[in-house]
């Protein structure tokens, strides 16, 4: 692609998008460009025999009786991305930056919680999944890509159904003793909730109900884990990487954490074969969430997990940009009737380095760059980034390290596997502001010539030029 869309000054003069058949108006906040387009209905999480919906399979499997909304469409409203959940009108989630827009009204999802209103409206089960992908202008390293998946689940109770709120209280108490025993080594250190720290929701919870529901939840989750690394383990040991009887035992810990829908809420590590891994966001819903979506005496746990995340452990997959390859090299590896088995490397290309050193255009303000873009938990959160209107027209766009990543991924595809800040600096004389950027080639299906590296990263360094007036070094 010639000419990437990201940070367009003014798009109103464009023709409508066509997505899924349906045509959408553009206007001065479309940012989407058609190589997000391009991949946009491929739901590989729904795809058979594909390690993702292998792993979303797995992690139902674990949750019997709850509702799999797994076919969403990607396109929503701001009202349902944003409104819906709350975030304020100046929320960094809502910038341009970070969020693929199709217009001011309109844009591709940025986390499956886009529906939890709607589905908690429609109140058709006590429990749910959603799994389905997001989008979000990223970063470009072997684990972030601008499309990946997410999966959330909650579970409610319904205070109408019993006589008072002691007798909910009860209900949850035998639901939880009906979950699975395991044998896990449990840490958990910090008490149900905490006043500063992670709070209860006092107008609406008592601290009864906050109790129970928090140990429903994290029952259901530690059960979750325990099928998920047994698979893992089962899976290395048959790859012959180590005996499972020689591993630790799998250990979890509870940490006190903050999502935006969630109070009290908790993040999930496991200590699997000598480190510990983050794994999921979780929390007791926040009550004025369900009171939006018209179930104010409703009360519950919900999560948030990555499937990339958990696939690429369970598989053993080293770089994300493999779960879109059409190739049958890795497609044929993976079959949902079988075992899960360790992903087999079917090539190995040279990586192709290249360094791209400028001077940001003195009227630029401080530019953003972000040490760790927002998609890289695996909890459902809004995007970051700083917030950012269209330009008016005529005006240069402020550069923003993510602009970079979308000029990459829309030039080179694929074949570019890294892109990394190396380099930081302000001359002390003038005040200017230089960075430099490595940018890593390597193809997954072909060794990249010199001369075909040399040309995507001059087509890259020239749209830098034209379109943030940058001066290279």
């Amino acid at each position: 692609m010639d000419h990437p869309m990201a940070n367009i000054p003014n798009c109103s003069s464009q023709s409508p998008l066509t997505i899924d058949g349906k045509q959408y108006p553009t206007d001065s906040w479309t940012n989407v460009p058609p190589t997000i387009l391009a991949q946009y209905g491929r739901k590989l999480h729904v795809q058979p025999n594909h390690p993702l919906s292998i792993t979303r399979k797995l992690i139902e499997s674990r949750f019997p009786g709850f509702r799999n909304h797994n076919d969403l469409t990607g396109v929503v409203t701001v009202g349902q991305n944003f409104d819906s959940l709350g975030f304020t009108p100046d929320h960094p989630g809502r910038s341009r930056n970070d969020t693929y827009y199709i217009n001011k009204d309109t844009l591709l999802r940025t986390h499956t919680s886009a529906h939890e209103v709607d589905v908690f409206r429609e109140n058709a089960s006590n429990g749910y999944t959603i799994s389905a992908d997001v989008y979000r202008r990223d970063a470009v390293d072997r684990s972030h890509y601008p499309i990946f998946h997410q999966m959330e689940g909650a579970l409610t109770w319904d205070r109408k159904d019993f006589a008072s709120r002691a007798a909910c209280v009860e209900r949850i108490t035998e639901d939880f003793h009906k979950l699975p025993k395991h044998e896990l080594v449990v840490e958990d250190p910090s008490p149900p909730f905490h006043a500063e720290r992670n709070p209860l929701q006092e107008q609406h919870h008592s601290p009864q109900e906050a109790e129970i529901i928090a140990a429903h939840l994290k029952r259901s989750l530690e059960d979750m884990v325990v099928t998920i690394f047994t698979s893992a383990d089962k899976a290395l040991t048959a790859a012959g990487q180590g005996s499972h009887a020689e591993q630790e035992p799998l250990r979890v810990r509870w940490v006190e954490a903050f999502f935006p829908h969630t109070s009290p809420s908790w993040e999930l590590e496991v200590w699997w074969r000598g480190d510990w891994l983050e794994v999921l966001g979780c929390g007791v819903i926040d009550q004025p969430l369900l009171i939006r979506a018209g179930c104010p005496e409703r009360i519950g746990w919900a999560f948030g997990i990555g499937l990339e995340r958990i696939a690429m452990l369970l598989f053993g997959i080293p770089d994300i940009r493999l779960f879109w390859s059409k190739d049958a090299r890795f497609l044929g590896q993976f079959d949902e009737a079988r075992a899960i088995r360790r992903f087999q490397p079917f090539s190995k290309h040279p990586a192709a380095p290249r360094d791209v050193s400028f001077w940001l255009p003195k009227a630029d303000g401080p530019v953003v760059v972000a040490d760790t873009p927002a998609s890289a938990t695996s909890a459902p959160s809004p995007a970051g980034g700083q917030q950012t209107e269209p330009p008016t027209h005529g005006a240069a766009p402020v550069f923003h390290e993510n602009d970079l990543m979308e000029i990459a991924r829309n030039t080179a595809g694929d074949a570019v596997e890294d892109v990394k800040l190396i380099d930081d600096f302000v001359h002390p004389k003038t005040g200017r502001r230089s960075l430099c950027y490595r940018i890593t080639y390597r193809s997954l299906e072909k060794t990249l010539t010199t001369e075909e590296a040399n040309a995507l990263h001059e087509r890259i360094t020239q749209e830098l030029v034209g379109n943030f007036g940058v001066e290279l070094r």
